[in-house]
């Protein structure tokens, strides 16, 4: 690692076994609504989506490519507002379908190892970030900047909703999305498929891009607009990093603060 990324933790769990994180379990017959033209296309192109109800207007419905079997209903414009949160731009399009399976940590990290290219793109963990639309937007700028996935605690952060699909502009369907009972065994376990954790924080001494210098593999780990990053979850970090910023900016909003995280990572490895 580079010289200044002197670590938080040095003891990091070497040699521990890997282990399988719980699964996420969601409540049996739940849906989800999602609305808006870009989430409900790339919603109806996921092959791993089980379709329940398609309700549209007669021109948005016109424009879609939609399989003979498919269960739908024209609406007029009045009628789909009132199956949306008040005031969402909706576009004509309301969709009801199954949440997304469940994802095991241990799988996705099996299949970044396989696969070489996946070696060096990173992970994004967020501690605690409980906003929908956040979450969306950060999972939308993991996709851009081609993330194995992002990971968020089970009980600490929203469902999937058509809020998060809004924000995620289509990226709920292509982004991995991993949800964990115990942030800190993930982390253990992310440490133990050799990623370089990395925990943003205003108060770090260290600047991200040298945390990041020399680093294979990095996970970013985020926490909490306000609150920051948890005591625990900064023990299990390699180092804590901070970004760039102006001192007569106290913080930024985490989205942000992902977003550019992300660009910091794929600009060191070119």
């Amino acid at each position: 690692m580079g010289q200044a990324a002197l670590p938080v933790n040095a003891g990091r769990g070497k040699g521990l076994p890997m282990r399988k994180s719980s699964r996420h379990s969601k409540p049996k017959g739940q849906a989800v609504r999602l609305w808006g033209r870009h989430p409900v296309t790339a919603a109806l192109a996921n092959p791993d989506r089980n379709i329940r109800k398609l309700w549209g207007t007669r021109d948005a419905l016109a424009s879609l490519d939609l399989p003979s079997v498919l269960p739908i209903s024209h609406c007029e414009v009045t009628d789909l507002a009132r199956m949306v949160p008040k005031d969402v731009p909706h576009q004509g399009l309301v969709l009801e379908l199954d949440p997304l399976d469940d994802l095991w940590l241990g799988d996705v990290l099996d299949r970044a190892e396989q696969s070489g290219g996946d070696k060096t793109r990173p992970i994004v963990v967020l501690d605690q970030v409980t906003d929908p639309h956040n979450v969306g937007a950060i999972l939308r700028s993991a996709a851009a900047f081609d993330a194995v996935a992002v990971v968020t605690q089970d009980r600490h952060s929203p469902p999937e909703s058509g809020t998060i699909a809004r924000a995620a502009s289509g990226a709920l369907e292509t982004m991995p999305w991993v949800r964990v009972v115990n942030l800190a065994r993930a982390l253990e376990e992310i440490a133990e498929a050799s990623y370089w954790r990395i925990g943003l924080d205003g108060a770090g001494k260290t600047l991200l891009n040298e945390a990041v210098a020399g680093a294979n593999r990095v996970a970013l780990v985020l926490g909490a607009e306000g609150e920051g990053l948890r005591h625990n979850s900064v023990q299990h970090c390699d180092i804590v990093a901070r970004l760039p910023i102006s001192s007569t900016v106290e913080s930024l909003n985490v989205s942000n603060a992902a977003a550019i995280a992300l660009y910091a990572v794929a600009t060191s490895r070119s």
